[in-house]
């Protein structure tokens, strides 16, 4: 857990890196201005250099954070598979390393754009082990597999979960995988270093779709370059954000639609249901945060605020489907070690859940 909220907060170091165009206040890597990164005297971290150097401190912080967790769980943890998981959070965290450093090394912002990407990749599977590892998951029980014990007479522990319907789950998963388009549709647009492409929200340029022709985008940056002195802008970045803007109101919908569905199908109180919700009061307030970057011309808090919640929706759309999918189905640990021939051919469906 602990794990997991530090990478939120280098997420949020790593978006005030962005929001303040700071990412080449430290030239050189892994080197600080030729001091040991570690040793660089804090009299020196000023301007952009702050949110840069610590930005790095945080990264090595994570990565030590999750080298011990990878060990940890390659020795105390008793499922195979979690040796892998931490395995693959190790390498995880490595490259998203290398790639900030090449980010800095090579000077190429579009490696920014992976290295965004790979922080949230990496941020949802440090959630996902907090979550394999916490009690609530080992006690679980899922729906499925309980009734089959029932039914064979095996008895059983921890809270029996009830499971969701696949069209439920399928839904949450496509959500889920619309949001995470959405931040690579985000985290390129944040790189481009153009300032806003569409300086007005709800409407864009007082229309509701852009003039893209190549006099309106002449217009628009003799305007962006003569009274507000910011860089020039394409057609491609002015309709990249009216996506941007149309996949936020169908993420909407989707997500307002899986809390419905999981209130109507899971009832009210089910935990599922109220995460679902949960999800849901997220992506208004994302919706709030991209309205007020606009409306602030783009300040770096509530630009940074607007990354991190960011993250968190895709988190919990991840960690909704995860334990969706544990309670319908389950995982290899939890079949029982021994089974008990019973009604309705209980042991050759345990056989096959082994």
């Amino acid at each position: 857990m602990l794990t997991a909220v530090v990478t939120f907060v280098l997420l949020g170091a790593g978006g005030l890196v962005t929001s303040h165009n700071a990412g080449m206040s430290v030239p050189d890597w892994p080197n600080s201005y030729g001091y040991n990164m570690f040793l660089f005297p804090p009299s020196k971290w000023i301007g952009g250099i702050l949110y840069e150097h610590t930005h790095r401190l945080v990264a090595s912080g994570v990565g030590l954070m999750t080298t011990i967790l990878a060990v940890w769980l390659w020795l105390k943890d008793s499922r195979k598979w979690m040796h892998w998981v931490g395995v693959a959070a190790f390498l995880l965290v490595v490259a998203q390393g290398v790639l900030g450093g090449l980010r800095v090394v090579l000077a190429d912002a579009q490696l920014g754009i992976f290295h965004a990407i790979l922080g949230q990749l990496f941020f949802v599977l440090a959630s996902a082990i907090a979550l394999f590892t916490s009690q609530w998951w080992q006690n679980l029980q899922p729906g499925r597999a309980s009734s089959q014990l029932s039914a064979a007479g095996v008895p059983q522990s921890g809270r029996v979960a009830r499971p969701v319907e696949t069209d439920l789950r399928t839904l949450v998963l496509f959500t889920t995988i619309l949001i995470f388009c959405q931040l690579i549709v985000g985290a390129t647009m944040r790189q481009q270093h153009a300032g806003l492409s569409i300086p007005d929200f709800p409407l864009a340029y007082g229309k509701i779709w852009p003039d893209t022709s190549a006099a309106a985008v002449q217009s628009y940056n003799e305007h962006r370059m003569n009274v507000i002195a910011e860089n020039p802008i394409t057609s491609f970045q002015i309709i990249l954000q009216m996506v941007h803007r149309l996949v936020a109101l169908a993420i909407f919908v989707f997500t307002v639609a899986c809390a419905w569905q999981a209130r109507q199908r899971l009832g009210k109180k089910d935990s599922l249901a109220k995460v679902a919700l949960f999800w849901a009061g997220l992506i208004v307030f994302q919706i709030f945060l991209g309205a007020a970057t606009i409306w602030s011309n783009k300040a770096a808090d509530v630009a940074t605020a607007h990354v991190l919640v960011g993250a968190l929706v895709l988190a919990t759309g991840a960690l909704w489907c995860v334990m969706a999918f544990r309670r319908s189905a389950g995982l290899p640990e939890m079949a029982p070690a021994t089974t008990t021939s019973g009604a309705y051919g209980a042991a050759p469906a345990l056989a096959a859940n082994k």
